[in-house]
Parts: C-alpha cells; structure tokens; sequence
C-alpha cells in the first residue's frame, strides 16, 4: 500500500541529507534532522505512530528488509515498520533511551552499539539464533557480515560473530584466526572472510559461497581489500591484481577477464552475482553472471576510461 508520512513537496525540514531504503520504502533525513517516509507502508513508509519522535534530533537512519531505525543525537533509537523484522523494538526499548553510537541492519535484525561496549539486538530471530550474541563490554565497531549474520570488532583486536550458522554465525572453526589483527569483515549471503592486518584472509561459512578459499589460500597474501557478491568473493592484491573464489556463477569464476585483472585495479563492487572492478586507468572490468551485471558489452565504449566510481 503506497504511503507518504507527509505530503510531497511540502516537507517543513529543507534539503535531503541521506536517504535509506528497505524492499519497499524509503526514509529520508532533512537538513533540520526531522524525517519523511513514502512508499509501502508495510515496509516502513508508514512512521505515523512514532512522528513526533522524528520531528528533530535524527542523524542516521537505518533499515532491514521491513523497517527502519533512527539514532537520535541525544542517544535514543526509534523503530517502526515491519514488527518481525525489526520495527517493534520494545522487548529492549529500556536499552534504546540513551547511549546509543552506532545502529545497523541486515535482512531482518537490528544491531545497537552503546556506548559502554555492550550490544543490543532486536528483530528477526535468524540474526540471533544458533550463534548467541555475545556478551561483550569492549565492542568498538559492529557490522552485518551476511543476511543473517554479525560480528563485532572488540578494542583488542580480536572478532566475535554470532547468528545463523548456515549463514556465516559461527566462526568457531577459524575463532584461533580472529583474536587480533583484524582489519575488515564482509560477506557473501552465507559466508564471511576477514582481512587481517598482515594481509592474509580468514574465510568461514558455506563452502561454496566463498568459506572455503582453499583453492587460492596460497595467493591470499598481501591482500588489501576484500568484496562478497551474493555467493563469491574477490580480493585486491597490493599489486592491483584480483583474486576470486566461490560461487563460480556469481564470480567466484574470473577466468574469462583473467587478463584484464592482473594489475591496476583499485576497487571492487559485488552485486548479488557478479562483480565490476574499477582500474588506475578509469576502466572497468565486469564478470559474473551474464544477464545480472556480469555481461557490460551494451556499454563498454563508455566503461574504457573516466570512470570514477560504482555503486
């Protein structure tokens, strides 16, 4: 059901300062920290039992599939949306009033961190089932590593995860890895890897979607980057050279752009099944499967230099 929280074009708050999204609605942060909501009402565009909570203050605003949540200046959250997916946060709201530093969303799950270290979930019980969510006092970052997965980034160093372990919760296997050094964490739909500060990769997870990288563990030295598509991974060298494994039908296989990633590539961007990597020269290079971004020969005479970014 379409649904404007406030008619278009009428909106008290000035510019548009950051826009996020669930599957069908979109939240936008005006210029006096107020809110606007439209699209589908059951996915979020309907922010009418909360509106005055969103008339100032608002400086992030997050989403899952289904709902939004606003982290306020004063500390507070505020969710509305889908209940089951994150909307209703009432089972913690006594955790939510103050404190809060950081929100973040995946499929259906929330994730706050405060400001003493600890963490709060709500939502969606597959971000929080199989893999308890630690009890930790020292979280300095927290992120999505996967649909239904987390991790947090502790001040010593090391990693915790928790979640759905079909989808990348449990590092148990790899947890001897994660006690220091590591620098970033992402995922492909069912599988994590880390990037460590000595330029080697972890992987965990779903073995064909990027947790087994046994096949390339040799060449994952002196990595500096790593991006997930929905089942594959690819990694930058410190020489520009690219490095992918996983799914073959969603990346893992770059055989066929082979030649093309063997230096200068700078950045990688990971779509559900294919990859594009930007080079030093402004080109781009696209694999994975054909029919969904895998195949750019419609526009190759405009991807040849110039390009400065992808999203």
């Amino acid at each position: 059901m379409p649904f404007h929280a406030l008619p278009m074009g009428s909106a008290p708050g000035g510019g548009v300062v950051h826009i996020s999204h669930t599957y069908g609605a979109f939240a936008a942060i005006l210029e006096d920290g107020s809110v606007v909501t439209w699209g589908d009402s059951q996915s979020g565009a309907d922010s009418s039992a909360v509106a005055a909570l969103l008339t100032e203050g608002v400086v992030q605003v997050v989403a899952t599939d289904g709902a939004f949540a606003a982290m306020k200046a004063n500390g507070s959250v505020v969710t509305w949306g889908s209940g089951g997916r994150g909307g209703d946060s009432s089972a913690v709201a006594a955790l939510l009033t103050e404190g809060v530093v950081q929100v973040c969303g995946n499929c259906g799950t929330f994730v706050a961190r405060l400001s003493n270290g600890s963490i709060v979930t709500w939502g969606d019980s597959w971000g929080r089932a199989v893999q308890a969510v630690p009890d930790v006092t020292d979280a300095i970052h927290i992120c999505s590593t996967s649909i239904h997965a987390w991790c947090a980034f502790l001040l010593n160093g090391s990693v915790v995860t928790w979640g759905s372990s079909h989808f990348g919760g449990d590092s148990s296997a790899v947890a001897q890895h994660l006690t220091e050094g590591v620098v970033q964490v992402c995922g492909t739909n069912t599988a994590c890897a880390a990037l460590m500060i000595d330029g080697s990769v972890v992987t965990w997870g779903d073995d064909a979607a990027g947790g087994d990288s046994s096949g390339v563990a040799l060449l994952l030295r002196d990595i500096i980057s790593v991006t997930g598509s929905g089942g594959a991974f690819a990694a930058i060298r410190q020489n520009g050279c690219v490095l992918t494994w996983g799914d073959d039908a969603e990346g893992g296989d770059s055989s066929e752009v082979a030649a093309l990633l063997t230096e200068g590539v700078v950045h990688i961007c990971g779509i559900e099944q294919a990859f594009a990597a930007i080079k030093a020269d402004g080109s781009v290079v696209t694999w994975g499967q054909q029919n969904m971004g895998g195949d750019s020969s419609a526009v190759a005479s405009l991807l040849t230099e110039g390009v400065v970014a992808i999203c």
